[in-house]
């Protein structure tokens, strides 16, 4: 066995043929495909990578949104609370000012009472002094007698 040039280079050329086909008619639609899913590849990374970019924006967005939120209920309660303490020193100072308007209109009612009562009993009082003094003249008597009457109207004016 041994070595031939021409069988070699027969190889070579059949190589170099099979090379030249396989180039023409399959490395280049290959390639092509292979091409095209590197493409198909960076396109998805593209749009994974804009995906997660827009995900961050909405969850930053989000967060905002809620701590907004949070500062509008917490603003709404202060609110809630300053009004009803108003209202309720309002309802404290209306219910003062009521109480010392009752209190006056009482003391206005007494002082009233108090008033006709004394006209009342200075009308008695006048009339039970001419009547005393009716009974001395009639009477005309003495002076122990006169301490008896000023007794017993004492005594009269006192009930009542």
């Amino acid at each position: 066995m041994g070595w031939h040039w021409e069988s070699t280079v027969i190889a070579m050329v059949a190589f170099g043929i099979l090379y030249w086909l396989l180039s023409k008619y399959a490395f280049g639609p290959l390639f092509s495909i292979m091409e095209q899913r590197r493409q198909l590849v960076l396109e998805q990374m593209n749009t994974a990578e804009s995906s997660r970019k827009q995900a961050e924006a909405n969850m930053a967005e989000q967060k905002a949104a809620l701590d907004q939120a949070r500062k509008d209920a917490y603003d709404i309660i202060e609110q809630a609370r300053t009004t009803s303490t108003k209202q309720a020193d309002d309802i404290v100072q209306t219910a003062k000012t009521e109480a010392t308007r009752l209190k006056d209109d009482a003391l206005k009612d007494i002082e009233s009472e108090k008033n006709k009562a004394i006209a009342a009993l200075r009308t008695e009082v006048g009339g039970i002094s001419v009547k005393i003094a009716s009974k001395i003249i009639e009477k005309q008597i003495d002076e122990k007698s006169q301490e008896q009457l000023v007794n017993q109207y004492l005594k009269e004016v006192g009930s009542k």
